[in-house]
């Protein structure tokens, strides 16, 4: 039986709910955000200990100013309202991504909502903000250089925006997509991976379960046979 520790998650299909059943792809953002409440009580009832979710994209730029500011006040209502729900349940909140485009405010909350967390130990949730693989990797060898250190695996590792994190065990993408959209590219080289077709505001905590599951009876032969 396969532990898992860490499971990442695009959470696809948001935009186009809201569009099939409210006519608005706001309003599949919203409803997105009960799937996440769901998954990570079933992540900490799961005993799983990291949690990582592609909210916003360093592509995600390119959509429409309405919604994008729309996204970024869910985040702040988020980060203000659920906050003591974090501390409540010991969730621990890193933020992973490319900060330099995001308000003073919404920084400011990141910052204090990290700070407030940093010591819960049931569940680290990973919030990936204005975050691209590529630019990672690209900021990650900049770093080496800078530090004059030789680029290798270990190296590499240490300095991503995800060093001290293990990588996950599996990615889940929701919305009937089949690709990666560039996100931990790099972490992902074994990553077992699972393609749903459900839209993320219809994904469930039994659909959740049972990728759970049947990830757990994987043969995992990293290279070996």
């Amino acid at each position: 039986m396969n532990p898992v520790n860490h499971v990442a998650i695009i959470m696809d299909g948001n935009g186009r709910w809201g569009l099939k059943f409210k006519n608005s792809r706001n309003a599949g953002h919203k409803a997105g955000l009960d799937t996440i409440e769901i998954i990570i009580k079933e992540s900490i009832k799961a005993k799983i200990k990291y949690l990582t979710l592609y909210a916003f994209s360093t592509e995600n730029w390119k959509r429409p100013k309405k919604e994008i500011d729309f996204l970024f006040k869910l985040l702040e209502n988020f980060l203000l309202k659920k906050i003591s729900l974090l501390i409540k349940n010991k969730i621990k909140l890193k933020v992973i991504g490319n900060p330099i485009l995001f308000s003073k405010k919404i920084r400011n909350l990141i910052k204090e909502s990290e700070t407030k967390t940093k010591e819960n130990t049931n569940l680290q949730i990973n919030l990936a903000l204005n975050y691209g693989s590529k630019d990672e990797i690209i900021n990650t060898i900049k770093l080496l250089n800078k530090k004059k250190k030789i680029i290798n695996i270990k190296n590499i590792e240490d300095n991503l925006y995800t060093k001290n994190i293990p990588h996950p065990d599996i990615l889940i993408r929701t919305g009937d997509t089949k690709r990666l959209s560039n996100f931990l590219l790099w972490q992902l080289a074994y990553t077992e991976i699972f393609f749903e077709k459900k839209l993320w505001p219809d994904f469930k905590a039994i659909d959740y379960k049972k990728i759970i599951d049947k990830f757990k009876n994987i043969k995992r032969n990293f290279g070996n046979i």
